[in-house]
């Protein structure tokens, strides 16, 4: 794999001395906790949203979809353009609309102003997400210290979810809502100057083009399927706004397959998806992903809405959440060395589905630790422990040419996975709580979704048990 990379980059690199490798994930990491973390950041602010800007019901909602839209949808999109117009370019380039539309964001004077600047967040993020997995595969040669700086990567990326309910609740206790997009100002700024001055420039080399019917094919129909899904939590899964566009979304993404078996250079080869790693592994992190994301936001809801607590306290209840899910992710590649990939991404899922199970438990006058704590930590443990072993395996055995691609791919599974998995529990949560407000009512809305999600994991584990390879090999990419 390291000869391959220094074969078709070699001509491509800067000629500057490379940067030390930490300095590169260092950098690759801070552009993904910006990404991760803007997912959830808002949660906590869209009361004050609302209040400041006279959004509507409907408005407020497309406060986080317009981010999430845009940012599944130009994904594998982001992920080919570094391949092929270089990743450093294109991880300065995401990184700079990023943070130029968080600075619009947090000056928006109106509502249109605000989810204007959200999708534009959206589009920079998935420009950007890709190239920070890139940047790093492409730095450190496959094996244990690969697995290692995966594992970073996988922690920053986890912890930034994590951490978005507590920075959110601190900036909008403490400033305004206007600062959870602004604090991403002076960040991306600091971490666009380390960028250019120390990152090294590489690409596949092929001199091919971009496969512009296909790129536009799988972004229209990822988008598409992305406000279908997006819409069954305000419509229902029976309704024709939510229908209509899931229909059109599967459509577009067929045909998109039709177009790659018969374009020369296309922008997916279909043989990527024949591999077992990539196929097995981002078949699991789609369907783990789709359980463990919505712990976040249940648990959110449920130290607000039922606990009584405030932004701020929900934000510090779940911090140590957000440290299991940093010791599972640094735990991940040792114990992979001595037991394989497969047994610690399955291990990690049985983990997490006990966590999951304990808190389906819950009742409207849950103690802390045990209702908040002690299976937050089980879930966020187990994460870690998958998360890492899954994102090895997707990347593994890539050639040049492909890197982007599959780190985009990775982001894609993950994003669409999340954000599919929120809306069925979203509709479970809901159908089961009905028109009773009380904290009885909802408390069953969300057990009944840990219940869910639970189920969902034990799936994910026979999946990855079955069709996982045990090791990461240089066989092992098909």
């Amino acid at each position: 794999m390291t000869v391959m990379l220094e074969a078709a980059d070699t001509s491509r690199i800067s000629r500057r001395t490379a940067p030390p490798t930490w300095l590169v994930v260092a950098l690759a990491c801070a552009g993904q906790f910006l990404v991760v973390l803007d997912v959830s950041v808002v949660n906590v602010a869209l009361p004050s949203m609302r209040a400041d800007l006279g959004l509507s019901a409907s408005g407020l909602q497309w406060v986080v979809n317009a981010y999430a839209i845009a940012f599944a949808g130009f994904m594998l999109l982001g992920g080919r353009a570094g391949d092929l117009y270089g990743r450093k370019r294109m991880f300065l380039v995401g990184l700079a609309l990023f943070t130029l539309a968080s600075l619009g964001g947090g000056l928006a004077q109106d509502g249109w102003q605000l989810l204007l600047a959200r999708a534009v967040q959206g589009l920079g993020a998935a420009v950007l997400a890709p190239s920070t997995l890139t940047l790093l595969t492409a730095a450190v040669p496959e094996g244990p210290a690969r697995a290692r700086a995966i594992a970073t990567w996988t922690a920053v990326g986890a912890g930034g979810g994590a951490a978005g309910g507590l920075v959110g609740g601190v900036l909008v206790d403490v400033l305004s809502w206007r600062w959870v997009l602004l604090i991403n100002v002076p960040v991306g700024a600091l971490v666009l100057a380390g960028s250019v001055l120390w990152l090294t420039e590489s690409r596949a080399g092929d001199g091919r083009r971009l496969d512009l019917p296909g790129a536009l094919l799988v972004t229209a129909g990822l988008a598409t399927l992305a406000y279908g899904v997006s819409q069954t939590e305000a419509k229902g899964w029976t309704a024709a706004a939510t229908l209509v566009p899931l229909a059109a979304g599967l459509a577009l993404l067929g045909l998109f397959l039709v177009v790659e078996a018969r374009t020369a250079a296309p922008l997916m080869p279909l043989g990527l998806l024949g591999r077992r790693t990539v196929a097995s592994a981002n078949a699991a992190m789609l369907v783990s992903g789709s359980a463990m994301f919505c712990m976040w936001y249940f648990m959110t809801l449920y130290a607000q809405n039922v606990l009584g607590y405030s932004p701020l306290e929900a934000g510090l209840a779940l911090v140590p959440s957000s440290v299991a899910v940093l010791v599972g992710s640094k735990l991940a590649p040792r114990l992979m060395r001595r037991a394989g990939t497969r047994p610690v991404a399955v291990t990690g899922t049985l983990i997490a589905a006990t966590g999951f199970g304990w808190q389906s438990t819950m009742g409207p006058h849950g103690a802390y630790t045990t209702a908040i704590m002690l299976p937050g930590i089980l879930m966020m443990l187990g994460a870690g422990l998958a998360a890492t072993p899954l994102a090895a395996l997707a990347t593994s055995g890539a050639a040049p040419g492909e890197a982007g691609l599959l780190s985009g791919l990775v982001n894609t599974s993950r994003t669409m996975g999340g954000s599919l998995g929120l809306a069925v529990m979203s509709t479970v949560a809901a159908a089961r709580t009905g028109t009773g407000g009380g904290a009885a009512a909802l408390t069953e809305g969300y057990a009944l979704a840990f219940r869910g999600s639970t189920g969902v994991l034990l799936a994910g584990a026979v999946l990855m048990l079955l069709w996982l390879p045990g090791r990461i090999s240089p066989t092992s990419a098909g």
